[in-house]
């Protein structure tokens, strides 16, 4: 491949690898806990929580990186407060797109990890709960278990989320190479200068390929650790 790219194409392919990796791992603890407090939390309030959680699906990926800008930026309440006390600093940096990446991703991953929880079967968790397991203990080894294909499903999409993510990236931490750019980033750089098609045909072939990868991996993984617990 490196004989096929630029050394700058194939430092966008690596960051964007990076970035959308990073942001799936991140966003799973969270992902999890707010999936089952969707799925089976009953509180005032629950109707705004899945409004916000799905809220980046549904407005304008620039909206979402401005509001990124706003609040995680140097001169924003949650930036200053990063940079003043641990010395973050998230905008113009590609934490910054992993930062992005994950919010983009986040709805795909809560929504998948829901559904698999709403689809677990109750009473094997009153029965384990009846043999003196605590719920915490339950969720540990019933629930989750029993969740794992869709928990799966849940982290290729985010993961197939981050790597096509541009809008909200680019408002966010700019379009930097080697800092910034990743693959959206780089197409849409070389579809602004004279002679750029060939670059940008080369990097919208490998985002599709990984893009499909990424789903053909996420049925497989999802039908195996599905079998898996059929068996056992």
């Amino acid at each position: 491949m490196s004989d096929w790219l630029s050394p700058e194409e194939w430092t966008a392919v690596r960051l964007s690898l990076i970035v959308a990796t990073t942001a799936m791992l991140a966003s799973l603890p969270l992902g999890l806990g707010v999936a089952f407090l969707l799925a089976r939390g009953r509180f005032w309030g629950k109707s705004l929580l899945d409004a916000a959680v799905h809220l980046p699906l549904i407005m304008p990926p620039v909206v979402t990186g401005y509001l990124l800008l706003i609040g995680f930026g140097r001169r924003g309440p949650i930036g200053q407060f990063l940079y003043d006390y641990f010395g973050i600093v998230l905008s113009f940096r590609w934490t910054g797109a992993v930062l992005a990446a994950a919010v983009m991703g986040f709805p795909l991953m809560v929504r998948a990890i829901r559904l698999s929880i709403e689809a677990v079967d109750r009473k094997l968790e009153d029965a384990a709960g009846t043999l003196g397991a605590s719920p915490a203990w339950v969720f540990l080894v019933v629930t989750l278990p029993l969740c794992l294909p869709g928990i799966v499903v849940g982290m290729i999409l985010c993961f197939a989320k981050a790597m096509g993510e541009f809008g909200a990236t680019i408002t966010f931490v700019s379009n930097i190479p080697g800092e910034t750019q990743t693959l959206p980033s780089a197409i849409y750089t070389f579809t602004q200068v004279p002679g750029g098609e060939a670059g940008a045909t080369r990097l919208t072939l490998i985002s599709i390929a990984i893009s499909v990868a990424a789903l053909v991996v996420s049925e497989w993984m999802a039908r195996f650790v599905g079998r898996r617990i059929a068996v056992e």
